[in-house]
């Protein structure tokens, strides 16, 4: 779904609570959830090259300036404006105990593929879009650290994938 535009990024529990119900009133199935999920620091790596990305076409943006490490402290901080904006992929594919039928990691995105053709039965072929800037992402030990504490839900969603388990 591309539009309206909030249908594209719908959570587990709005596909549940809106999308399931309609789409099971109008074909009589019920159909499997599917999603691709990021490594999660890699993940905020991504959406920040994206934010970057935004500078170009509006110079007062307020990613101007901004190094990763600032918007990962910023991400950290629970009251922070970007872990408000952008959350976390775990409240995205889970719901409670509910959570996306089958998820594979994005860095497999050929078993995510294999998996449609096999269900769709039909070839997919995945352009690459959106390609943000190169720029520094590093982090120090420390800040790394404290990242990952709180993207613990995420890290620990992650893992449960592990290779080949999408």
């Amino acid at each position: 779904m591309q539009r309206p535009a909030p249908l594209k990024h719908t959570d587990l529990q709005g596909y549940r609570a809106h999308i399931a119900p309609w789409l099971h009133a109008a074909t009589g199935d019920h159909f499997t959830t599917v999603a691709l999920m990021r490594e999660p620091l890699g993940w905020l790596r991504s959406w920040y090259r994206f934010r970057l990305r935004d500078d170009i076409d509006d110079p007062d943006h307020a990613m101007t300036g901004v190094s990763f490490s600032n918007f990962a402290r910023s991400y950290a901080d629970p009251q922070g404006k970007d872990f408000r904006v952008i959350g976390r992929q775990s409240d995205f594919l889970t719901h409670g105990a509910d959570q996306i039928d089958r998820i594979f990691r994005y860095e497999e995105i050929e078993d995510f593929t294999h998996f449609l053709e096999d269900r769709l039965d039909c070839a997919i072929s995945l352009p690459r879009v959106n390609v943000p800037p190169a720029v520094d992402v590093s982090l120090d030990d420390q800040q790394e650290a404290a990242l990952r504490q709180i993207m613990a839900p995420d890290i620990a969603l992650y893992e449960t994938l592990g290779p080949g388990k999408g």
